[in-house]
């Protein structure tokens, strides 16, 4: 049997072989972001890797830096390092409004199913998932439910949740788990398949490292109980990191998400409320806000019970979020480019007015 590692094998394929460019430099993937560098792995092993001066410099935002999941093209240094040159075009992306600032924050790229996990003890809320579903959408990522810490619960009780997450989400895939008694592993471990990327995301202490360590089979991610005082968890995963499992498959450990901010994600909210996008198609105005306008389709399905009336409330709050970020982002990139006209003229007159250094 062949046991060499292969690109294939770290979730390489088609899309990324055909957008190589004819450089001819070797590839790698991000597997690891650290505050200055980057731990990257290929089929000859694994290295520390920084980005070149020229592309730090033409950055222009956070996009244009690696993050976990890419696929980059580099050259070696000897001595386990290696230098980015180039970040190949991805897939997709998860990325979301960074707390108290009206900046985005890359999640991961080139995933293909983000599992919004939440858990019985802590933080277990429809309209949350609903949050997780629109960034995930958005960035061309298939979401996926699991609900945690099942064994806290009654069989009763589990059963009314399941039907809560039936009747909201409908044929969104729906996994419930514990890791104290193993239940619904299995189904996990059967969901998960070879050569496709998995991405976990959470607040702390919902368990995603605990559940990642049973699928690995042993402890690799530091894991620390829940503090009884307030429900808070100690220290928990800290930083994105990829781990690959015997079967092939990919998974990334994201640290806990206090708060899921809205980016420019209208097609993903749009996509995760297709009912109420479907509604809105029939409402008397083109413009309709679906909040008092006369003849509104979505208002007259909340009225006659057709539509949920916490599902209308958060599709609101999200829309509301995603344009706000929206025009703000438009004002900066306006302050921008008057602020760069500004440095034009300036240095244009200085050139007409013979300045040494021109």
């Amino acid at each position: 049997m062949d046991n060499t590692l292969k690109l294939e094998d770290l979730g390489y394929g088609v899309f990324f072989e055909s957008n190589r460019g004819t450089d001819g430099l070797p590839v790698a993937r991000i597997i690891v972001e650290h505050k200055e560098a980057y731990r990257i792995k290929n089929a000859d092993g694994e290295y520390l890797a920084k980005i070149t001066g020229k592309r730090m410099f033409n950055a222009l935002s956070r996009e244009d830096y690696p993050a976990v999941g890419d696929w980059v093209a580099i050259t070696y240094l000897g001595d386990g390092q290696a230098v980015i040159h180039r970040i190949l075009p991805r897939k997709t992306i998860i990325k979301r409004k960074s707390s108290n600032r009206n900046e985005f924050q890359i999640i991961a790229t080139n995933i293909d199913v983000a599992f919004a996990i939440e858990s019985l003890d802590r933080d277990y809320n429809l309209n949350r998932f609903e949050r997780y579903f629109a960034i995930t959408k958005d960035g061309g990522v298939k979401p996926a439910i699991i609900l945690n810490k099942i064994d806290l619960i009654s069989k009763e009780e589990l059963e009314s949740r399941i039907n809560q997450i039936k009747n909201r989400f409908g044929d969104v895939d729906f996994i419930p788990t514990s890791t104290l008694t193993n239940e619904g592993l299995d189904v996990l471990k059967a969901y998960i398949v070879k050569g496709k990327t998995y991405c976990f995301l959470g607040s702390s202490g919902v368990g995603k490292s605990s559940l990642i360590n049973k699928l690995i089979g042993k402890d690799v991610i530091k894991t620390s109980e829940i503090s009884i005082r307030g429900d808070r968890g100690k220290h928990t995963t800290t930083s994105r990191e990829m781990y690959f499992l015997e079967d092939g498959s990919i998974v990334i450990d994201n640290p806990g998400m206090r708060e899921v901010g809205m980016t420019e994600v209208g097609d993903g909210i749009n996509s995760m409320f297709d009912e109420i996008t479907s509604l809105a198609q029939k409402c008397k105005y083109v413009d309709c806000t679906h909040i008092h306008e006369p003849g509104c389709a979505v208002l007259s399905a909340i009225k006659s019970g057709q539509l949920d009336k916490d599902k209308y409330s958060n599709y609101l709050n999200l829309k509301k979020e995603a344009e706000h970020y929206e025009m703000t982002e438009l004002e900066k990139r306006q302050k921008e480019g008057e602020f760069g006209k500004y440095i034009k003229k300036a240095k244009d007159q200085l050139k007409r007015h013979g300045h040494k250094d021109y």
